[in-house]
């Protein structure tokens, strides 16, 4: 099979993506927007590098967020004649580095990577005496996961997690930090590791052993970071650590697709590489060839209502497509009308030739998810719910490949590919007419269905390709999780989205509370969920259609509004009325304002403080320790949680505030009668200056009443 050239790669890019291809030495940084080809614009631009002899295949480490992004890269990169690069997700290259190198700089082999967190999370808190359930355990696991890709200790945790207003299933930061503690201790106990630390432990071992990080270091010369808007503290730390002072790295991103911060994932890198990379050279790829121009004014027009301060990381897209339909715009009375409106308008699609699997219904959350399953199936839709069962762990799929594996053996190399695929697949009950009904059937059909059209793309792609190649394509595909498509509407959440296309997209459930979502608190939190909006729709090539219920219920009242999101964007000019940010409702008080800097505050911790998150703290660290410690006394004396005394933004509050009253206690949000009543005199005693313990030990008989 003949190859491009390294001119015949250059001719295939539009102006920007050459200039990004060939942008070879120092330092790049590519802001992409939605729909541009960035993926292209890469494999194009290693596959020159490569061509043209500046590059050594396995000298380039492309690091990716998926393992299907991955897997994609490098099938790319192999039809453009590239073979030997690298195309892994952080933790895929960093564990492949821990396995090779542990032996060496720790001795044995290297420990367990623990598959989920929250057995050991509920270990931890049990030993605390923490009553949690199944929710407020993948809670803490969560956060568990923030603080270390946020690189924070247990040590460091509780001043981080109060300037970032963090409150996870409802404990205070100190309490949180505790369990850190011990979970890092039970994890030493059962000699294992988590994901984080696959990369936390491979920076150290870096770090620690300057001849190890000398051999990677030699190993890879280039370096490539998709979706670098998605970066965490920990992986821009082992990114650094891989380039060891040196500037040989492209990076590529939108700001406008931070979906992810709640993970830790900070769009800060991509913004300020120009700043770390003086000499950078920087290019914007805002040709839209994803979407029709219909599609890309609804998604330049909802970044439009960004605020001000934010606009500058903005890509305003250009359409590249012909025109299409208008999106539409439709408010059902519940989310069973919806769920059928949608499931009816799929039909239509598939009808005039739309395939299904080219189809997707995207929500804001998993819950939506079984009231559309159900409509589907009522209606006969095939679908699939993307982050259910993989395809390579389904049985059938294990079955036949097994089939495919043994027919590789003794097959003739004169048939083709597809036919030979075909016949083999028949014998595990594939058949060339799907079953009429819907259910297990279809779904076993369908999988053996997307294994022998992959068989037809290998055989196109690879003329005289053999049952051997197809095999060896599935094993590739296998370890990186990078299914094959099967038939069927997809039914995704918006964050499991990213990085897909489908030629018509169903945004279901864009109403208040949804999106946002209700717990959406603060200017960031909102325009995180605006972001999320901008992804869904920038996953349409063609068809769009967004839908709200006005209740959840069929027979409920109709409560809800369409999202605030759409304000001048709906063509009836129906827009909603502008919403707060934040769950303050119409009818209540003046909002507050930060006393330092005017802005208004949207959080409870925000308001209780009187200051925004942005501002730096007013209050005497000696007096916050010194009402932290008699919090702890308290609570010890009491049995009880530190929080559920007071939490660390009351704390804060009284620290920065200091009242010398009881009046000056009831102006503090969080202070009650019943509180004030019970540590009012102890509160003010330690802000005079009182040694805490002694407060305590006088208020003994008091103290240890339950609040």
């Amino acid at each position: 099979m003949s190859h491009p050239t390294a001119d015949a790669v250059l001719d295939a890019l539009d102006p920007e993506q050459r200039q990004v291809a060939e942008a070879l030495r120092g330092p790049v940084c590519v802001l992409a927007g939605a729909g541009t080809g960035k993926t292209r614009a890469l494999t194009h631009r290693i596959a020159y590098g490569v061509h043209s002899g500046v590059y050594t295949p396995q000298q380039v480490l492309a690091v990716t967020f998926t393992a299907r992004a991955a897997g994609e890269m490098r099938t790319r990169l192999r039809d453009l004649g590239v073979i030997g690069v690298q195309a892994r997700t952080f933790h895929a290259a960093a564990l492949r580095q821990l396995h090779f190198f542990w032996p060496q700089a720790i001795g044995g082999a290297a420990p367990q990577v623990m598959p989920h967190k929250a057995a050991l999370v509920a270990e931890a808190g049990s030993r605390l005496r923490l009553q949690l359930d199944r929710a407020k355990v993948r809670d803490l696991a969560s956060e568990v996961e923030w603080a270390k890709v946020s690189l924070l200790t247990p040590e460091t945790y509780p001043a981080a997690a109060r300037r970032a207003g963090r409150d996870p299933a409802g404990l205070d930061a100190t309490a949180m930090a505790r369990v850190l503690q011990v979970y890092e201790d039970v994890k030493g106990e059962r000699g294992v590791i988590d994901f984080e630390d696959v990369l936390l432990v491979t920076a150290g071992v870096l770090q620690d052993h300057p001849q190890i990080a000398d051999t990677v270091r030699q190993q890879y010369r280039h370096f490539v970071v998709d979706e670098y808007q998605d970066v965490s503290p920990l992986q821009q730390r082992l990114l650094d650590l891989w380039l060891g002072g040196r500037d040989e790295v492209c990076v590529v991103g939108d700001a406008s697709q931070t979906i992810y911060s709640f993970t830790g994932a900070s769009p800060r890198y991509l913004l300020e590489f120009g700043r770390r990379h003086p000499s950078a050279t920087q290019v914007k790829l805002v040709r839209d060839y994803r979407s029709t121009p219909q599609v890309v004014a609804l998604a330049n027009g909802l970044l439009a209502g960004v605020p001000a301060a934010q606009r500058h990381a903005r890509l305003e897209l250009v359409a590249q497509r012909p025109a299409g339909p208008a999106p539409t715009f439709t408010e059902y009375d519940d989310d069973v009308a919806e769920a059928s409106g949608a499931a009816s308008r799929a039909t239509s699609l598939v009808a005039q030739g739309v395939r299904a699997s080219e189809i997707a219904v995207l929500f804001r959350t998993n819950s939506q998810s079984e009231q559309l399953e159900q409509a589907m199936a009522e209606a006969g839709i095939a679908y699939v719910v993307k982050g259910g069962e993989r395809f390579f762990n389904r049985r059938e799929v294990r079955e036949a490949v097994l089939l495919l594996r043994g027919g590789a053996r003794s097959a003739d190399a004169t048939t083709p590919l597809g036919e030979a695929a075909r016949d083999i697949l028949a014998s595990g009950g594939w058949s060339p007419q799907p079953p009429g009904a819907s259910g297990a059937m279809r779904e076993r059909w369908e999988s053996l269905q997307a294994l022998a059209s992959l068989a037809d793309t290998v055989a196109a792609a690879r003329p005289g390709a053999t049952l051997s190649d197809l095999v060896a394509e599935l094993d590739e595909r296998a370890a990186a999780q990078h299914a094959p498509t099967v038939e069927g509407v997809t039914l995704a959440s918006l964050h499991s989205a990213k990085g897909l296309e489908w030629d018509a997209v169903f945004l279901v459930g864009v109403s208040e509370g949804l999106l946002p979502i209700s717990m959406a608190e603060g200017v960031e939190a909102v325009e995180e969920e605006r972001r999320l909006l901008y992804v869904g729709v920038t996953r349409a090539r063609e068809h769009l259609h967004l839908s709200w219920a006005k209740a959840r219920q069929p027979g409920g009242r109709g409560s809800r509004k369409p999202s605030r999101f759409l304000a001048g964007l709906r063509p009836d000019g129906n827009d909603p009325a502008p919403a707060a940010s934040g769950r303050r409702a119409a009818g209540r008080k003046a909002p507050a304002t930060c006393r330092t800097c005017n802005v208004l505050l949207t959080t409870g911790a925000e308001r209780k403080v009187g200051r925004c998150n942005q501002c730096p703290a007013t209050y005497d660290e000696r007096t916050f320790e010194a009402l932290r410690a008699w919090r702890l006394g308290v609570a010890t004396a009491a049995s009880l949680p530190a929080y559920v005394v007071f939490t660390d933004a009351t704390l804060v509050a009284l620290a920065e505030r200091r009242p010398s009253d009881v009046a000056g206690l009831a102006q503090i949000p969080g202070i009650g009668a019943t509180k004030r009543d019970r540590y009012g005199e102890q509160v003010l005693a330690v802000l005079s200056g009182a040694d805490p313990a002694s407060v305590v030990a006088a208020a003994a008989p008091t103290a240890a009443e339950a609040p």
